[in-house]
């Protein structure tokens, strides 16, 4: 399989900012073509890369302020590396985090998935109950909202999504993390956001969103919530974001079936 991504973000910085983001494909990839480049009122700047364990690239930028411009685009030719389940990762993905409030709706998923055991009935049945108690609505949540607000209010976006499916798994004892990716077959594309949980010593997807094949996905970045796989940071000064493009295709877009363990490769 063959995936081409692509992202234009234009940034109104309005006070000197020093900002991350995190666009460029995971580093379990090595594309065949890959760019990143920066501008500042049309003169290049030139951004500090780094990684972190699950193999998320971040861009860091120091910018005065001014009209900054990012273009990234890439090309993926087969498959990527297999993702690793570390002990502490293993750990770690069981607990609550910011948007992941598994002890808070631990008593929910006892009563609706009592009796399922881990595995592939499990991860079905996470997805079926959160995409049947959810409806997709665009800017339905804001950027604080969490599994616990995404269920009360009973609509949300793929992060929203996500993050009640990690709740739901991790409540049940299963690892689930959340990753961000590009979606060849998404419409209206955008970034979008899925869960993986560790089933059979490999990190499963779940998208409740059903809303794009999981075979296509491309990594982005990896952690416990939205808080770790942000596409954009700004860590001081002020930074606004007038246009997002971004844009993922595939060669081919297989069937997919929500009862199949599928791996983001």
């Amino acid at each position: 399989m063959q995936r081409d991504v692509r992202t234009h973000l234009e940034i109104s910085v309005t006070e000197a900012a020093d900002l991350v983001v995190s666009i460029a494909v995971s580093a379990h990839y090595t594309p065949e073509d890959e760019s990143f480049t920066a501008t500042l009122d049309g003169a290049r700047v030139s951004p500090t890369e780094f990684a972190d364990h699950n193999g998320t690239r971040f861009h860091r930028l120091q910018v005065a302020p001014g009209a900054l411009v990012i273009d990234y685009e890439a090309r993926i030719v087969g498959e990527g590396e297999r993702t690793a389940g570390l002990p502490y990762d293993l750990f770690a993905y069981r607990l609550p985090s910011r948007y992941v409030e598994s002890d808070t709706l631990a008593p929910t998923a006892a009563a609706e998935f009592a009796g399922i055991e881990p595995g592939t009935d499990l991860l079905a049945a996470v997805s079926s109950w959160v995409g049947t108690h959810l409806i997709y609505v665009p800017g339905a949540s804001g950027p604080t909202d969490g599994a616990v607000q995404t269920l009360l209010s009973r609509q949300g976006v793929c992060r929203d999504y996500a993050h009640l499916s990690a709740a739901m798994l991790r409540a049940q004892g299963v690892p689930a993390r959340v990753a961000a990716v590009y979606a060849p077959g998404l419409s209206p594309m955008e970034f979008h956001a899925v869960t993986e949980a560790w089933v059979d010593d490999e990190w499963r997807v779940v998208d409740a969103t059903a809303l794009a094949p999981r075979q296509t996905l491309v990594r982005i970045a990896t952690g416990r919530d939205a808080a770790d796989t942000a596409f954009m940071t700004v860590l001081s000064g002020r930074a606004g974001l007038d246009t997002i493009e971004v844009t993922a295709v595939a060669d081919e877009l297989p069937r997919d079936d929500v009862r199949e363990l599928v791996s983001i490769r």
